[in-house]
Formats: C-alpha cells, sequence, structure tokens
C-alpha cells in the first residue's frame, strides 16, 4: 500500500439519473481533478431501465452519453478517469455507445466495462437469492431484474489494465471512489482502515450535491444554492479525505453539510459492503479551511460472506385520484367522500387501497386547505384502471360541498416492486471487458476474507439487532423540573432522510455536546412515534452515533414493497426529517439558545473548536 503522495481528487457529476447535465463540463473545467465519477443507480432506476428494456430501448443511462460527448476529449488530454454505474442492465451496450462516440469525435479511448452483477438466468432459488432479507418471505413471482451489488476490486482492475472510461453496472455507490482508491494507492484485501475511509468518502460524495448543502436542514446558510457545487473527495493512501468542491461555485461544504450526507440511507453504524464494513461510529469530521471538511479515523471490519441482491419485479397495476377539501368539517368531508365512492367500487374489491388526508393549511375554518389522496392497487389492470377513477368523477354532484379533483380519470398503470436478497460472494464472478474480449476475471484470492456468519444476521445484510431503544430522561423531556420552551425540533436539530427498500431511514443531528445530551435522552424510538403518529405501527430502530452527535432510525415498512410500490404521495420518505423537524417539543431553555452552538463555533468531540454551519 502507498503510504504517501498528493491525494486522488475524485469528483461527482451525478447524484441520480436526471441530474444536472451541465455537471460533468463543470466539474472537468472548473478545477483539478483525477477521477470523474457519478451515480445514475437507485434502486428504483433499475425498474424504470427495465421498463425501457422492454419497450425496445437501451438498458443505460443515455444521458452519461451526453455528458461524455462534453467532456471526453479534455479528459483524455488531461489524464482524467471516467469511472461510472451509468452501465445499468446493459454496462457492454453502454461502454460500446461510448466507444462509438469516442470514434465519431476522433479520439483514442480505451473503454472498459464490469460484468458480473446481473444474475438473471441463474438459479436464484438455490443461491438463497429470493429470501426477503427485510421480511423473511420468499420471491414466487418471476423477478424482471436481479443484479448484486459489486465492489470496487473490478473498477480497480479496469484502471490497472490502461482503462480511460469504466462503465459498470450494479455497483456499491461507494465503489466509484473505493475502485480507484484501490488503483491509485495499491489496497489490497487487508487494508480496513484504509477501505473503510474510502467507503466513507463515496458516501459522502455518492449523492452530488446533497454534500455541498443541497437539502439541507439550514438552508438558509447555505450561499448561492441555486449554483451549487459538486462535491470532490481528496482521497488519501491511508483512506482518509477531504471533502470540497470547486472555488467560486454555489453551495457549502461544511462539517453539518457532511454529517447531513452521511446520515442519509443508512442503517445501523456497521455500514455493510462487498469490499469492508465501516464503521460510522468511528469518523471523524473536522473543519479544513473554507468549504473543506476532513473525514478521519474511520475503522474497517471483513465484510460478510454474502453479497446484497436487488430483485425487481411486476406487482400490479395502481391508480390514484387525488380530491381537494376546503374550509370547514375536513375530516367530515373526506369521510363522506370516501363512502361515496366506495358505494360504487367496494374498497375490498381491490388488493389494496391506501388513503391519505393531507392538510396544507390550517385543519379547520376559512383557510382550511386538505388534499385526499386515494390509491388502489390490484392485480386486474381493468379493475384498478377506469373501473376505479371513473366512479371518483361520477360522485362529482353527490359529494362534499367545493368538491374538485386534481387528477382526471385515467388508466391504471403497472408497478414494480422492490425486494433485498443475498447470494455466497463465491457465487459472484466480476469481470473486466475491453469491448468483445476479457481482461479480467476475479478469483477467491482477489477478495477480502469474509466476517464469519453472525448469529444476528448481519452478515446477510439483516442487521437484526433493534439498536438502543433509548431511555427516556425527565430532564430532557422537561419532566425534570427544569425551565423548557415549546419550540420546532427543527430550532436545534437537522434531519435528513430517505428510502432503503421498504424502509424508511431517520437521522437527526445536533450541533453542540450539550445539544446531543439532551437529543439522545429525549428521542427515543418511542417518543419518534409519539411524534410522527403515521410510524405507530412500524418497527423502529435507534442507532446512536455520537461521534457525529447523532441518532439513525430506521422504520420497518413504511414504504410498503420499495418506493415504485409504494402508495404514499412521499413515496422515498424525503420529507420525514423535516416532518419532524416541525414538531413542537419541549427544549431545556438551557440548549440551543443563540450563541450557543444553534449557528455558531462550538468545540467537536476531537476537542478541536470548529465552526459547523
Amino acid at each position: 500500500m502507498t503510504t504517501s503522495g498528493a491525494p486522488l481528487r475524485v469528483a461527482n457529476c451525478s447524484g441520480f439519473y436526471g441530474d444536472r447535465l451541465s455537471a460533468a463540463r463543470e466539474m472537468v473545467e472548473g478545477g483539478p481533478i483525477d477521477v470523474l465519477t457519478g451515480d445514475w443507480l437507485a434502486e428504483l432506476t433499475m425498474l424504470i431501465l427495465a421498463g425501457n428494456r422492454l419497450k425496445g430501448r437501451p438498458g443505460y443511462a443515455r444521458t452519461f452519453l451526453t455528458q461524455m460527448e462534453q467532456v471526453l476529449g479534455t479528459c483524455l488530454d488531461r489524464g482524467i478517469k471516467i469511472v461510472s454505474n451509468a452501465g445499468g442492465l446493459d454496462p457492454a451496450g453502454c461502454a460500446r455507445a461510448v466507444a462509438e462516440l469516442a470514434g465519431r469525435l476522433g479520439l483514442d479511448a480505451r473503454v472498459a466495462h464490469v460484468t458480473g452483477d446481473d444474475l438473471t438466468g441463474r438459479d436464484l432459488g438455490a443461491l438463497g437469492a429470493l429470501v426477503n432479507l427485510d421480511t423473511g418471505e420468499r420471491l414466487e413471482a418471476a423477478p424482471l431484474t436481479a443484479n448484486t451489488y459489486l465492489g470496487g476490486r473490478p473498477i480497480a482492475a479496469a484502471l490497472e489494465l490502461g482503462a480511460d472510461v469504466v462503465v459498470t453496472g450494479r455497483v456499491t455507490d461507494a465503489a466509484l471512489v473505493t475502485g480507484p482508491g484501490m488503483w491509485r494507492f495499491g489496497w489490497g484485501p487487508g487494508d480496513l482502515d484504509a477501505l473503510a475511509g474510502s467507503v466513507v468518502a463515496g458516501h459522502v460524495i455518492e449523492c452530488g450535491c446533497q454534500a455541498t448543502g443541497g437539502n439541507y436542514a439550514f438552508f438558509a446558510e447555505v450561499p448561492d444554492l441555486a449554483h451549487c457545487g459538486f462535491p470532490i473527495a481528496e482521497l488519501h493512501a491511508d483512506g482518509s479525505s477531504v471533502i470540497t468542491k470547486h472555488p467560486g461555485t454555489g453551495g457549502r461544504v461544511s462539517v453539518g453539510t457532511v454529517t447531513a450526507q452521511l446520515l442519509y440511507e443508512i442503517g445501523s453504524p456497521r455500514y455493510l459492503g462487498p469490499d469492508v464494513v465501516a464503521r460510522f461510529d468511528t469518523i471523524r469530521l473536522e473543519p479544513d479551511g473554507e468549504d473543506r471538511v476532513r473525514v478521519s479515523g474511520v475503522r474497517g471490519e471483513p465484510p460478510p460472506g454474502t453479497l446484497k441482491v436487488a430483485l425487481n419485479h411486476l406487482g400490479g397495476y395502481r391508480n390514484t385520484m387525488t380530491l381537494v377539501l376546503t374550509g370547514l368539517d375536513i375530516e367530515a368531508k373526506a369521510r363522506v367522500a370516501l363512502d361515496a365512492v366506495f358505494a360504487r367500487v367496494p374498497r375490498e374489491s381491490f388488493d389494496q387501497v391506501h388513503v391519505e388526508l393531507t392538510p396544507l393549511a390550517a385543519p379547520d375554518g376559512p383557510g382550511a386547505l386538505a388534499l385526499l389522496r386515494v390509491t388502489v392497487m390490484d392485480a386486474d389492470e381493468r379493475k384498478a384502471g377506469r373501473a376505479f377513477s371513473s366512479a371518483v368523477v361520477e360522485t362529482g354532484l353527490a359529494s362534499f360541498p367545493g368538491f374538485y379533483a386534481l387528477t382526471p380519470p385515467g388508466e391504471a398503470s403497472a408497478y414494480g416492486v422492490y425486494w433485498p436478497g443475498a447470494v455466497p460472494a463465491g457465487a459472484v464472478r466480476a469481470e473486466v471487458w475491453f469491448g468483445d474480449a476479457r481482461a479480467w476475471q476475479d478469483s477467491p484470492a482477489d477478495r477480502p476474507p469474509a466476517e464469519a456468519l453472525a448469529p444476528d444476521g448481519e452478515a446477510l445484510g439483516l442487521d437484526g439487532t433493534t439498536g438502543d431503544p433509548g431511555a427516556a430522561s425527565p430532564a430532557a423531556s422537561g419532566e425534570g423540573g427544569g425551565t423548557v420552551r415549546e419550540v420546532p425540533l427543527g430550532t436545534v436539530a437537522g434531519a435528513r432522510s430517505g428510502d432503503k427498500g421498504g424502509n424508511a431511514n431517520l437521522g437527526v443531528w445536533v450541533r453542540t455536546d450539550a445539544e446531543y445530551a439532551w437529543l439522545d435522552g429525549f428521542l427515543t424510538a418511542e417518543r419518534l412515534r409519539s411524534l410522527l403518529p403515521a410510524l405507530s405501527s412500524c418497527r423502529i430502530d435507534r442507532h446512536r452515533l455520537p461521534n457525529l452527535r447523532a441518532l439513525n432510525f430506521v422504520v420497518h415498512g413504511l414504504l410498503g414493497r420499495g418506493v415504485a410500490a409504494s402508495p404514499r404521495m412521499d413515496a422515498q420518505a424525503k420529507a420525514l426529517g423535516e416532518e419532524l423537524r416541525a414538531v413542537m417539543v419541549p427544549i431545556p431553555i438551557t440548549v440551543g439558545q443563540p450563541g450557543a452552538g444553534l449557528a455558531g463555533s462550538c468545540h467537536d468531540t476531537n476537542g478541536h473548536t470548529s465552526h459547523l454551519g
């Protein structure tokens, strides 16, 4: 392993399929970088690409080619490597399209692609992939897609073989940083801490501008968010990194913005991956100058002996109608509307019915406004189609006063179901190709030593523990006799939430030790249920991250069968954290006062004074 030398500057230019097209050019032209990466593959994206492929369209992210047309020549001139998972379900086709583009531009580019993640055509039952990691159920439907999450080793191999562009299918998001790190610094399977540090750096920058002030709870502190710069990880040989962005771009990189992204879409502090288990409870964050945050201290453990598999299958058909309720008696009007609809199409005739009543203004009175959203799901396309939506419209003159709808009657649409599974790591063989020539195939010697299967299932990606439910502190809840004030939780706490298959994660953090002592005692799993009643029926795991002054909650089953199948208006739980921050809670008068760390300086866990904006 290389122990010294210049850092490897890894830039992100995409956080999802549909992100800012100009970002690749901005990152290449905005300052020096060594590697240009981008993440195109959310769990939902694989299902979208499967639908495209069924319609005869490419099974890869076509916007990647638009970006390559803008920057490929410059990257080749400057020696900037390009690593992307835009290959989706067809990395060979995507790589071929990049090579053809290079030819049209008169460029000589060595384009590699990585295969081995696609398990369709394999006996998934014999591999154990059909058992749902979250529920233990066995999949009976035929999967449309089945892709395992590869790590960084095949990316490193492609770069070692001289690739200018590496196109992958399903790899872990962090592998886009870990792979180049393996290539540059020569990390082997035993360099667990360095690998873990690169995984953390990859997790921070994988979602683009979410690391530089985008979607940040304290967004008023972020300058020029409209022109937010994309993130860069300056990766060092020991796995530590500095998160930054190009000078002169909008946004902000601070301990706060990095903390927020670290809490996004995680489970327990043991962050499992194919190369290493990164301990998020060992991360140290320190300011390192303007728009620079140093990430260090990350410890790594051997990876599990299994790899996660993302399967998708067709679930049936769905249809949604949305009615607007105005003025007085909102809840009574909602009951009238539902009675009228289900008198025409019985509720029990559908496989599933989901009803959401969402207030948009005061719950009652002259300015009251609410949305009544009714979603039906069924295996029968006709039943979920106009048979339902027309029945809603038929009630228009025999329902509540002020009736109007936001959606016209329409046909049902097919929806997919996300199904997480796992296979033995030894059953997967990653390969690197240049065109039609296979250049590399992994072997047992290339693989890290697997962690022994833990009795709680963690080696399968199942965090079988429920974490720390938390013990309510009388002082923290205002019951200890101290003076408290009723204010929104967001007065002192930031939050970021997202989807983890059918589960949601909700990370909450504060900015001083005193605030964390209060938060840790106040926000138990049971208290979270009481503050957000919509979570009352869900199992909730609570995980402490005192090094980040944070708590992470995993809300099981909130999103049903995953984003594509979730009938919730907020199908990806993106707003769950902001819902929590708006809830009024009793906070001790001594916590979170201006000048006490709310938006200023405080002592971090390493004893350094830092501006945490």
